[in-house]
């Protein structure tokens, strides 16, 4: 039996990928710090488990073939945070897959993880440890999937895209919506090898991209 293990499943892009699946009738396995921001999901394919990113969370694996990593700490939280979550917590994820035979590891990183040291002041420390653990996923011997997506916004989902960087910073954008809609392709079409894709949302099926 196939079932998806999503790591932060109860953030934006996590919670929309979590439902998608559960429509599709997928077996999910999502990860959370708190099972009540869960509670409005109510369906026998999903089971809920609670863990800290921060501490072991290996538990979370039992049955599993598939991983989602799409957890982050969050633009509030400080570049402590930013270490153990985005950086620690994503590489002992790998980690684990590897123990637990994973087929599949899905990682969402971020663009500019390929060059951190172009970034902002501010976004440095976030794209160092997106890098840093794109790096560790990519050593491991895993099949991968790692997905570098552009500026995130909550428009409405457009089932548009590009891997291809626009010319325009200003467009240079992709819905959390479509984020997921990408994702759940990625799970339920595995990859005749492992990839690094950028996405943007453009005028491409998603068909076209994977």
């Amino acid at each position: 039996m196939q079932r998806t293990l999503i790591i932060g499943a109860s953030g934006q892009i996590g919670k929309k990928l979590t439902q998608l699946m559960l429509e599709k009738n997928q077996q999910v396995t999502a990860l959370v710090r708190d099972k009540s921001k869960l509670s409005d999901l109510d369906s026998d394919k999903l089971s809920i488990v609670e863990g800290d990113l921060s501490k072991d969370f290996e538990h979370a694996y039992k049955n599993c073939n598939k991983i989602v990593f799409v957890a982050g700490s969050g633009g509030h939280t400080g570049a402590d945070q930013t270490i153990l979550i985005d950086l620690w917590a994503a590489c002992r994820a790998a980690d684990y897959a590897i123990k637990h035979d994973v087929k599949h590891f899905i990682m969402v990183s971020s663009i500019g993880a390929d060059q951190p040291s172009i970034g902002s002041n501010s976004m440095q420390p976030y794209l160092v440890a997106k890098h840093m653990a794109d790096e560790h996923l990519i050593n491991s011997g895993l099949c991968y999937s790692i997905i570098r997506p552009s500026t995130l916004t909550n428009e409405a989902a457009t089932a548009k895209f590009t891997s291809q960087r626009p010319e325009q910073k200003e467009q240079a954008i992709i819905t959390r919506d479509d984020v997921a809609e990408a994702l759940l392709f990625c799970i339920s079409t595995p990859p005749k090898k492992s990839a690094i894709t950028e996405l943007f949302n453009g005028n491409k099926k998603i068909t076209e991209i994977f």
